[in-house]
């Protein structure tokens, strides 16, 4: 009996506040869809660090005859250098950072320079004689480039240490970035959203103050008084929140894997599974933004 009183008042108040419930809906569903785009924006950057930091590599660049660095002052890389240099990647003392090395000559390098940007302005540009040698090297773990910088930044016959990992930590950096403005404007609505609620349930409460005093003189206790106005709160946010894993669903099923993950055939985009597993945590934060909002606000304007 006190359940279906209950649910009959939440029926009651969210006729009465049609629009404002309509209102709270909107703005719990916009900013929910901000913070379940920060959090797959972060899970595919997670994933995208796992795929591309098991594949880069360090390049040792060895000399060409006409350049300029110290380490480059006798000219191009000789063969006694280039024996130097794969024996210190082959020796103990490297051996615990590295992994695997090959060797790219001139032939190899163009290539694989023909192959990466076949059909495209570059194609054909650079003759074989003008490619750069290199040792490839994959480390046992990509975080300790500094110790092969180190090693062979003086060393003769290399004229420069490149690590992809500078490359791929830039554009990493962006898009943290990226994360760090939907989650700044996700609390901005989450916070407008909140303010929304209050307004609601202070309405809602106002509209059935009489009700809400005759409650009080038949001895009804405060939880019971006010668990109609925190569910009206919590059904809306609830709402917002199904709506914004509904839209987030779409996005990720027809937008990132009907088309972009054919673009990017290479790694993994994030899929409906990896929304599946956010969905709750937007209702869990709709449930406690709702509740929290209405407990306090009704006790402040209640005062039961």
């Amino acid at each position: 009996m006190r359940l279906s009183f209950i649910f009959s008042e939440v029926l009651v108040g969210l006729k009465r506040n049609v629009s404002m419930v309509l209102s709270v809906v909107l703005v719990t569903f916009v900013s929910l869809l901000f913070v379940g785009s920060a959090i797959l924006l972060q899970m595919q950057i997670n994933g995208m660090k796992d795929y591309w930091y098991d594949r880069v590599q360090v390049a040792l660049f060895l000399c060409p005859p006409d350049s300029e660095a110290p380490t480059c002052a006798a000219g191009e890389a000789t063969t006694e250098q280039k024996d130097a240099i794969r024996a210190a990647l082959d020796g103990q003392d490297l051996a615990p950072y590295v992994e695997e090395v090959h060797f790219e000559d001139r032939a190899m390098a163009h290539q694989l320079f023909e192959e990466q940007f076949e059909g495209t302005s570059l194609e054909g540009t650079i003759p074989e004689d003008q490619m750069q040698e290199s040792f490839r090297i994959k480390l046992t773990d990509a975080e300790q480039y500094e110790i092969i910088n180190e090693y062979f930044s003086a060393t003769p016959g290399v004229e420069e240490v490149v690590d992809q990992n500078q490359l791929l930590d830039q554009l990493f950096s962006i898009m943290n970035v990226a994360t760090a403005i939907a989650l700044a404007i996700a609390v901005i609505m989450l916070l407008c959203a909140v303010l929304l609620i209050a307004t609601t349930i202070r309405l809602s409460a106002y509209s059935r103050r009489r009700e809400t005093g005759i409650m009080r003189l038949v001895g009804a206790s405060n939880a019971f008084i006010q668990m109609p106005f925190i569910l009206e709160g919590v059904i809306a946010a609830v709402i917002g929140a199904l709506l914004a894993a509904l839209a987030l669903g779409l996005v990720v099923q027809f937008g990132v894997q009907g088309w972009l993950q054919d673009q990017a055939a290479s790694f993994e985009l994030i899929s409906l599974g990896d929304v599946l597993l956010v969905a709750p945590v937007l209702v869990v934060i709709g449930i406690l933004m709702a509740g929290v909002s209405s407990v306090l606000t009704l006790r402040r304007y209640m005062k039961v």
